[in-house]
């Protein structure tokens, strides 16, 4: 097999999710939301690293404070006195378009005729493009490349002066993924499009209500898990109660199965089910596939640990670390030139000699993207002196682009949609490379194959698009944009 042309992938092979978003209201108004939203983000972190920002609700202004980078960077202590209040949301963003722009950081704050209102967003909005040309065709001035900004318009130009209303009309007319938080009227607002792309739920503390994207939020702040919001559900709560809207009947659920495999917390509960068991199904499933004479099992950290661990007890093969993990580096796609990447990679993980030496290793990881940084993986470990090294991934390969917030909608940069597995073997060179099958994900999941999207494996889009990411022209003439 010739490599010419796959050292011209970016540099990442994990799949990388938008955003996480967060929301509390208290039904105290002297209570202060702002410190609790910022542990929650802490607790989303995972989920985005770019940017981070928080808004604030007190006596009819919205206060906000946002930036790039990690939580750590975005906030210090002297920025809590000024953003006081008794409800709140925030938001942690990987972006996957716009990511220069300070202007598409969130949460995004608009006045309209309801006062002022605030939104953080997780998800893709596919006929964003539509949308923008029909606002800015309307007068609409639009200041960022943000799917998030254009839901603010369309609340705007709802003439009805009743924000329930004019928020459901605005979100009727979005077709795609989102999971958002809002504050507007003095409440809380927490919406799931009807498809449940992404997840999102609803938790109560003595004080009050929160939205996160995932239950490990509400832990972090001694929440009590109350339910998924669920598809096509819209939640209001002024902090004293809450009240659930049924907006649309979901078609079809489509969950995003790598929730599951990568993007969520091990310890999170999606949808009623433990990301934790999950995985851990998923290594014995690929364990179950496996015919190789190992002598250890060892995790690509962090994200193939619990996998490891399972596919370790199914096949009876000793559970080690090979790979010791620096904490204190961040993702390596951040440095863009080939030298810097090869050795961030062995800055962020250095091989242990005196469990690989001589070995036959099973290594497992969650997926491969475009595969470079897997490649180097496995030359740290045969430096280290592997004897034989065999792959086992547990996600099947992504053949297809996702449009509905995740950085993989380029089809070209995805190795597997050109290359076979053999092939993919060849490069990587390793002994033998396994990849579990949609089947065996769907047991592990224990979810019917319909109830979540595998579109990234087998092209199965919940909403039918174009290779540009928009929506078909078919699909198009049904929603007619703006007609009511």
């Amino acid at each position: 097999m010739k490599n010419k042309g796959f050292e011209d992938f970016l540099d990442a092979d994990k799949p990388h999710e938008e955003c996480g978003v967060i929301g509390y209201v208290s039904k105290n108004k002297n209570y202060d939301v702002s410190t609790p939203i910022y542990l929650g983000l802490y607790a989303l972190q995972h989920r985005g690293q770019e940017s981070a920002g928080i808004a604030t609700y007190n006596e009819g202004f919205i206060n906000v404070k946002k930036g790039k980078g990690l939580l750590t960077r975005v906030f210090n202590p002297e920025d809590f006195k000024s953003l006081k209040g008794n409800i709140g949301i925030g938001h942690v963003r990987y972006s996957t378009t716009g990511s220069g722009y300070i202007q598409n950081v969130q949460p995004i704050i608009a006045q309209y005729w309801g006062g002022m209102i605030a939104i953080s967003h997780n998800g893709n909005i596919v006929n964003s493009k539509e949308l923008r040309d029909k606002l800015i065709d309307k007068g609409s001035i639009i200041r960022s490349s943000s799917d998030t900004e254009l839901i603010l318009h369309l609340i705007s130009n709802e003439k009805r002066h009743d924000i329930e209303k004019a928020v459901l009309n605005a979100i009727h007319k979005l077709t795609g993924a989102y999971s958002m938080v809002m504050i507007a009227d003095e409440k809380l607002i927490g919406i799931r499009d009807p498809y449940g792309f992404r997840p999102l739920c609803l938790g109560k503390t003595d004080n009050g209500f929160v939205i996160a994207s995932e239950t490990t939020a509400l832990d972090i702040i001694n929440a009590k898990f109350v339910k998924d919001v669920d598809p096509g559900e819209m939640i209001i709560s002024d902090g004293e109660y809450y009240k659930s809207v049924k907006f649309k009947k979901n078609e079809r659920n489509a969950l995003c199965v790598f929730e599951y495999i990568y993007f969520a917390r091990a310890d999170s509960v999606i949808d009623g089910i433990s990301v934790y068991e999950v995985r851990k199904k998923m290594g014995m499933e690929l364990a179950k596939m496996s015919s190789v004479n190992a002598d250890i099992v060892i995790p690509v950290p962090d994200s193939g640990v619990t996998t490891a661990i399972g596919f370790a007890r199914q096949a009876g093969i000793p559970f080690e670390i090979g790979l010791f993990k620096n904490s204190y580096v961040g993702r390596t796609f951040i440095h863009p030139g080939k030298d810097e990447r090869g050795i961030k990679v062995r800055i962020k993980l250095n091989p242990i000699k005196s469990v690989l030496k001589g070995k036959n290793v099973a290594v497992v990881d969650d997926s491969i993207v475009r595969g470079t940084t897997s490649k180097r993986i496995i030359k740290l470990i045969r430096e280290a002196g592997a004897k034989e090294v065999h792959m086992f991934i547990s996600s099947p390969p992504i053949k297809h682009p996702c449009f509905f917030g995740i950085d993989t909608s380029e089809k070209k940069t995805l190795i597997a949609s050109a290359h076979t597995v053999e092939q993919i073997k060849e490069y990587l060179e390793v002994d033998s490379l396994i990849y579990i099958t949609i089947e065996g994900l769907a047991r592990a999941v224990g979810k019917p194959l319909d109830s979540l999207c595998y579109a990234c494996f087998n092209g199965d889009y919940a909403i039918p698009v174009d290779e540009e990411g928009s929506l078909s022209k078919t699909i198009l003439e049904e929603y007619k944009v703006f007609e009511r």
